[in-house]
């Protein structure tokens, strides 16, 4: 009996001496904490909206909405990849590292993918931990090459009447067998911000033989939002024929809108703008500009073109196969 009591005297001096050391010695037992949960993250959302766009390429700017709990997660990367939609090659693929991910909550990661501006893409969202897979989303886009580059974007359009044109002339001044029309055209911008660096080119153009008789051009200016510009010019052209009114709008070089109206002046003959009821006679000769005059409208169509430096051989013979083709279905 004496030895288990000595035994147990011994137990309790080493339990009282673990006690006193457990108290006097910070840190000698480690405070074991909570548990942390394993972390957890996924794609939550992406969004795609469009970005800088060329004549050849669109760019299109990736939101993805990265979801964590949990735990803290290492190495976390997110990959956007744009596959095109018929082919299945890979168009473009960039990635941004986002390090530790400690925070439970959603995080905004923005990047940007460049494609050719035709067709439609995948847009797949890969989320990386620790150089695994994790979770994926993918977007579709389509119509790619509707994007257009800001220099032939407008608002500015040419306006849509119910009864009429949105193109049309008046007779401003008649000078023997030349007449001077007065071509006005309306132009409606439908944004929100003034449109301006805008030119209007009005070309009068031989309804048959389609030989450009007179060209002239003017500036727009500044088109307020919502309002309609009526911007004139003139245009000098034989008389007695019939053309046609092609108005384009441009900026920067670059054609933005275009429409056509017709100007009847033959007193005999009406055209329209997609169709003609019948043929006239066309002689080159008509549309010369230099100083000798307008030749004898009694010279058959082949003379007067050999004699004159205006528009030659080619736009006589045009006229001709065209007067022959129309008199053949006239006839039939």
């Amino acid at each position: 009996m004496r030895i288990e009591a000595l035994l147990a005297s011994v137990a309790v001096v080493v339990l009282l001496g673990t006690v006193a050391a457990a108290t006097l010695v910070t840190g000698f037992v480690a405070d074991p904490g909570p548990d942390e949960p394993p972390a957890r993250l996924d794609v939550a959302e992406t969004t795609l909206s469009a970005g800088e766009v060329t004549g050849e390429t669109a760019t299109l700017d990736v939101t993805t909405y990265v979801r964590h709990r949990g735990g803290p997660a290492e190495n976390v990367t997110v990959v956007v990849r744009a596959t095109d939609a018929e082919s299945g090659l890979v168009a473009d693929t960039t990635s941004r590292e986002l390090g530790a991910v400690r925070d439970e909550g959603e995080r905004e990661v923005s990047l940007s993918v460049t494609v050719p501006r035709e067709g439609g893409y995948e847009v797949s969202t890969i989320l990386y931990v620790d150089g695994q897979r994790v979770d994926t989303a993918t977007a579709s886009v389509s119509g790619v090459e509707a994007l257009e580059p800001p220099r032939t974007r407008t608002s500015v359009a040419f306006h849509q009447f119910s009864d009429r044109p949105s193109v049309e002339y008046r007779i401003a001044s008649a000078d023997g067998d030349r007449v001077t029309l007065d071509v006005t055209s309306y132009l409606t911008n439908g944004g929100d911000d003034p449109e301006s660096g805008l030119r209007l080119v009005v070309t009068a153009r031989h309804a048959d033989a389609y030989v450009v008789a007179d060209r002239a051009e003017t500036s727009v200016g500044t088109v307020e939002p919502g309002l309609t510009a009526s911007p004139s010019v003139q245009v000098t052209v034989p008389d007695d024929n019939n053309y046609y009114l092609d108005a384009t709008l441009w900026r920067d070089g670059v054609v933005l809108e275009s429409t056509r109206a017709a100007a009847n002046l033959d007193p005999e003959e009406t055209i329209s703008v997609n169709e003609t009821r019948r043929e006239i006679e066309f002689e080159a000769g008509d549309f010369e500009t230099g100083d000798g005059g307008a030749p004898d409208r009694e010279m058959e169509t082949e003379t007067g073109a050999e004699s004159q430096p205006g528009f030659g051989v080619g736009a006589a013979l045009v006229a001709l196969v065209g007067s022959l083709l129309a008199a053949r279905r006239w006839s039939a």
